[in-house]
C-alpha cells in the first residue's frame, strides 16, 4: 500500500482560515531535571469532553506551564479513561472541540494548520460512505461573523507507526528520565517503516496527517482536493 503525507496545497482555491486551539488540554511543563518547559502541537482528541469535571478542575486544563511533574501526571491520568487506548498523552495534548474566530470561505476539506484536517458535513459523509476507515468527525465551536456559518468537522486521528531508522540521526541524545522529553524534528526526507503501519485506517497521524492510497483517489474521484496536496512517502 501506499501512502501520503497530506500538505497545503501551493494555490489554494479557497481562503478560509481560523485562530487555533481547543477547549481543554494538558498543561505544558517544566523539568526540573533538564530544564526544559515544553509542550507538543498536534495531538488532540475532540471527542473528549472534560465538562463533567468541577470548574476549578477544568481550569488546570487550560493553557498554561505546570512545574509540578507530579501534578501533571495526575490530570493525565484522570483523562486517560477517556481517549482511545495506548495513546501517548504528552503535554500540550488537546482534548475537546476546536475553539476560536474563522472567516473567508472553506473547500470541502481543510488544511488550514498542517497537523490538523477538518471537513464539511457532506463530504465527510460521502467519504464514509466510500468505506474509509479512521473518519472520525467531531463538531468545532468556531466562530464566523457571518450569517449560516458552514458546518466544519474536526478529524480524530489517531497515532499510529514510526519513521524508518534510515532517516533517522544515528544517535541522539535519551530522553530525559524525569519528564520523558526527547529532542526530535520530522526527518526533511521521511521514510516510513512499513512493520509499523496501520492496516485498518485510511487516515491517521505521524509527525504529520498520513493518507492511504485509497483515502487520495477517493478525495480526488470526489473532487475535494482543491486545498490539499499529496506527498508520497517512500516505506522501508
Amino acid at each position: 500500500m501506499r501512502f501520503y503525507l497530506l500538505e497545503h496545497a501551493p494555490h489554494p482555491r479557497y481562503s478560509g482560515y481560523y485562530t487555533y486551539g481547543h477547549k481543554w488540554g494538558l498543561p505544558g511543563v517544566h523539568c526540573s531535571e533538564c530544564n526544559a518547559t515544553w509542550a507538543t502541537t498536534g495531538p488532540a482528541y475532540p471527542s473528549v469532553d472534560l465538562s463533567h469535571l468541577s470548574a476549578q478542575e477544568q481550569k488546570k486544563y487550560l493553557p498554561r506551564v505546570e512545574e509540578d511533574l507530579a501534578e501533571f501526571e495526575r490530570l493525565r491520568e484522570q483523562v486517560r479513561p477517556l481517549v482511545p487506548p495506548g495513546v501517548d498523552l504528552r503535554p500540550g495534548t488537546a482534548f475537546g472541540p476546536l475553539i476560536g474566530s474563522a472567516q473567508g470561505e472553506f473547500g470541502p476539506l481543510v488544511l488550514v494548520h498542517a497537523w490538523e484536517l477538518l471537513m464539511k458535513r457532506e463530504p465527510l459523509e460521502r467519504l464514509q460512505a466510500e468505506g474509509l476507515r479512521g473518519l472520525k468527525g467531531c463538531r468545532t465551536e468556531l466562530r464566523f461573523r457571518k450569517k449560516n456559518p458552514p458546518e466544519l468537522l474536526e478529524m480524530e486521528l489517531l497515532p499510529r507507526g514510526v519513521f524508518h531508522p534510515d532517516c533517522l540521526p544515528e544517535r541522539g541524545p535519551p530522553p530525559c528520565p524525569k519528564c520523558g522529553r526527547r529532542s526530535f524534528n520530522r526527518p526533511e526526507e521521511p521514510i516510513l517503516d512499513g512493520a509499523t503501519l496501520p492496516q485498518d485506517l485510511d487516515l491517521f497521524r505521524l509527525a504529520g496527517i498520513i493518507g492511504t492510497e485509497r483515502f487520495v483517489k477517493a478525495v480526488q474521484r470526489l473532487g475535494y482536493e482543491q486545498d490539499l496536496a499529496f506527498r508520497e512517502l517512500p516505506v522501508g
